[in-house]
């Protein structure tokens, strides 16, 4: 099923050709679409919740990759320029960076050949793969999970935990919305959250300003590196709430410290399978040993992406 926003956000910047491919075969799909998956020369793929299939040259769906529509140069480069509005230059730091937001948030992924410069990427040249995920709110995901990480009214620190594609941008994003609205049930007043989205990918900012819903508390720092995007957060909106995707880095640890030393409460996620995966990463094990974290919640897919597999009291078991 094709999401709601195709012909609007989506369709506009394939090549007509792949647009019309995957409308046709996305009316099939058993179900909601998740990423259209563009290769030149090899198959154009489709991936919902479970599974995937490709596109027959008649738009139907078929499992068999030999019998699939496949994708050309053109089809790889119309889509590109059509993504970046006809100015790849002005888009450079995202394309170093290997990702393209479109309107409405949707993330697209980029793969090709890298040209380097002093070390490092600095564009790649020509794209010859693409991976357009498909941004989807989903109000309400956090509704069971968050009187968990809400004590006398008070949000404690939180570690969203999960494997890739579990649901954990998802569940951020509405706790993120959650903690900005306030939410009376549990006695939270709204405050103030400070994100910052390195990709993009939880609030979806296009041209600077949110497509998703994340409250009316929040301030966005869009494609800042998290480090850098915390510190910056702390000194100048006076965030009572900090948040950010996938920490990791010794600098990541450094700044989210400095958050708690500054009496502000974190929210951020990591991968990984469990939480003993995040305790062999040195920054992390750092983190949880500092006691920077109140709680630690475990995604899964068990009953479907954002499924809440465990949810521990780092205060009561410790952090070692």
């Amino acid at each position: 099923m094709l999401p709601e926003g195709f012909e609007r956000e989506i369709a506009p910047v394939l090549a007509p050709r792949l647009a019309e491919l995957v409308r046709r075969a996305g009316l099939a799909l058993p179900g909601p679409l998740e990423e259209i998956r563009v290769r030149e020369g090899r198959p154009l793929q489709l991936v919902y919740p479970g599974g995937d299939a490709f596109i027959a040259p008649d738009g139907r769906l078929t499992p068999d990759p030999d019998r699939a529509e496949r994708a050309s140069r053109d089809d790889l480069q119309r889509t590109f320029q059509l993504m970046a509005r006809g100015s790849v230059y002005a888009w450079e730091e995202e394309v170093r960076g290997g990702f393209l937001t479109l309107e409405g948030g949707h993330r697209v992924g980029l793969c090709g050949r890298a040209v380097t410069e002093g070390g490092r990427i600095r564009t790649l040249k020509p794209v010859a793969s693409l991976n357009i995920r498909i941004a989807r709110e989903v109000p309400g995901a956090a509704d069971a999970l968050l009187p968990q990480l809400v004590r006398g009214g008070r949000f404690l620190s939180t570690l969203l935990i999960s494997p890739p594609q579990a649901g954990k941008t998802t569940m951020l994003r509405d706790l993120v919305r959650q903690l900005s609205t306030g939410v009376p049930r549990l006695r939270l007043p709204g405050l103030k959250v400070g994100l910052v989205d390195e990709r993009s990918e939880v609030a979806g900012c296009y041209l600077g300003v949110p497509q998703r819903d994340v409250g009316p508390r929040t301030d966005v720092l869009d494609g800042c590196p998290k480090a850098e995007g915390l510190m910056l957060l702390i000194r100048s909106l006076s965030p009572q709430v900090v948040a950010a995707d996938e920490v990791g880095r010794p600098e990541d640890a450094q700044a989210l410290m400095e958050a708690l030393h500054a009496g502000v409460a974190v929210l951020a996620t990591a991968h990984g399978s469990c939480l003993a995966d995040v305790r062999r990463r040195p920054a992390m094990a750092e983190l949880l040993r500092a006691g920077a974290f109140e709680r630690a919640v475990l995604l899964g897919r068990s009953r479907g992406p954002g499924t809440v597999e465990a949810v521990t009291d780092l205060t009561r078991e410790g952090a070692a």
